[in-house]
């Protein structure tokens, strides 16, 4: 309840600056010092939590969330002040939805902004159609937390370990759904034994996810052993009431050509993404995440 009367408080006085104040313009005519004199006057009546700053946030609120009843309370002011600084009304949409559902602290919340987690998301779906992997899974995922260095060669082994010390962040930056069944999961056949790296189960989409994990460039072979993988889960260990596995492999290098030129450009349950054991800034981001965009639009008009 006091989370809901904060919300409404700074979200009324920010309807009030855009509203009364500025007569419903983004921002208050020239030398009109409307914040900074409306922060006087508020302090001077309630005390601290009103200066200009505070007060920039909560036009920034009523901006981005101009209708009261369709706010989602569940989220702090904190969380709030994150999302109206986002440039677009579809970003502030996924990360409030994903934010709730996967409920994300205000720190978590901050990560996945500062990591770009809306334009690492393979496909955007409308929000009333159902999830399918495309809208699930990223690419690049961003695994800084493992503290692996990216400068060194990393064992499969030693990445393995990594993201089962650090399950819960790894789940985080994964996606929804996602809930951890096996590693190095036994699969016996009649004529020889497997091991798959990892297997969760994802219970949106209803089926087993297997992962296998590569720390070099990615080879036909690989491509070769997770379709296999996936096969053999289909067969082996699939529930008749499960929808068919998906596999992905997860590779520190990804072949645009051996991507393009395999099955894996043919089949909507087996991906490749790549994965980055450190934070990269903002701008190196952007640039891989547009060079896979424009190689999808390649592939796809071809």
């Amino acid at each position: 309840m006091a989370n809901t009367a904060l919300l409404e408080t700074y979200w009324k006085i920010g309807k009030i600056i855009v509203e009364d104040e500025q007569k419903g313009k983004s921002k208050a005519s020239y030398g009109k010092a409307v914040l900074k004199n409306l922060a006087n006057q508020l302090t001077l009546e309630f005390g601290k939590g009103f200066d200009e700053r505070n007060l920039n946030n909560m036009r920034a609120f009523y901006q981005a969330f101009p209708i009261w009843n369709a706010l989602r309370t569940e989220l702090s002011w904190t969380h709030y002040r994150l999302l109206s600084r986002l440039d677009t009304e579809e970003k502030r949409n996924y990360y409030l939805t994903e934010a709730i559902s996967s409920n994300w602290n205000s720190r978590e919340l901050q990560r996945q902004i500062n990591t770009l987690a809306f334009e690492r998301v393979v496909t955007h779906l409308p929000t009333q159609e159902k999830p399918s992997i495309q809208n699930l899974i990223k690419d690049p995922y961003i695994f800084e937390f493992l503290g692996l260095s990216p400068d060194t060669k990393n064992s499969e082994f030693a990445l393995e370990t990594a993201i089962i010390d650090h399950i819960q962040k790894f789940l985080l930056e994964f996606g929804k759904g996602f809930a951890f069944v096996a590693r190095q999961q036994h699969i016996v056949t009649d004529t020889s034994d497997f091991f798959i790296d990892l297997v969760f189960y994802n219970y949106l989409l209803k089926c087993f996810v297997v992962i296998d994990l590569k720390t070099g460039n990615l080879a036909h072979q690989d491509i070769g052993q997770i379709d296999m993988y996936v096969r053999m889960y289909d067969d082996l260990k699939r529930n008749p009431d499960d929808n068919p596995t998906i596999g992905i492999l997860l590779c520190s290098e990804k072949d645009e050509t051996i991507v393009k030129y395999s099955v894996l450009n043919d089949k909507n349950n087996l991906f490749a993404s790549k994965y980055m054991l450190y934070l990269p800034k903002e701008e190196e981001l952007k640039q891989l995440i547009e060079q896979d965009r424009i190689n999808f639009e390649l592939d796809k008009n071809e």
